[in-house]
């Protein structure tokens, strides 16, 4: 049966994270502590590679990194940001 067209195709969360490949992006884990990057790489595990990362705690701003490698089972959720 085919889809109507008010229904939208079932959008995998890997899958929208592999064609977001050099957005900018920020990261929650469960640690509460927050990375805001541009997202180099993502694997089928959801590990993900951050450049230019910074490190925030709430609202302040913990670290400046160049690189910064995040285990997906560290992961609360990872925000798109919105493209200008």
């Amino acid at each position: 049966m085919a889809a109507s067209p008010s229904q939208q195709p079932t959008k995998r969360p890997l899958n929208v994270l592999q064609r977001s490949l050099n957005r900018k992006v920020a990261v929650r884990l469960k640690s509460e502590i927050e990375y805001r990057g541009k997202m180099s790489n993502v694997d089928s595990y959801m590990n993900l590679i951050l450049v230019d990362a910074e490190e925030f705690d709430g609202s302040d701003l913990l670290a400046n990194y160049g690189k910064v490698v995040i285990r997906g089972n560290n992961v609360l959720f990872i925000k798109l940001e919105k493209e200008f």
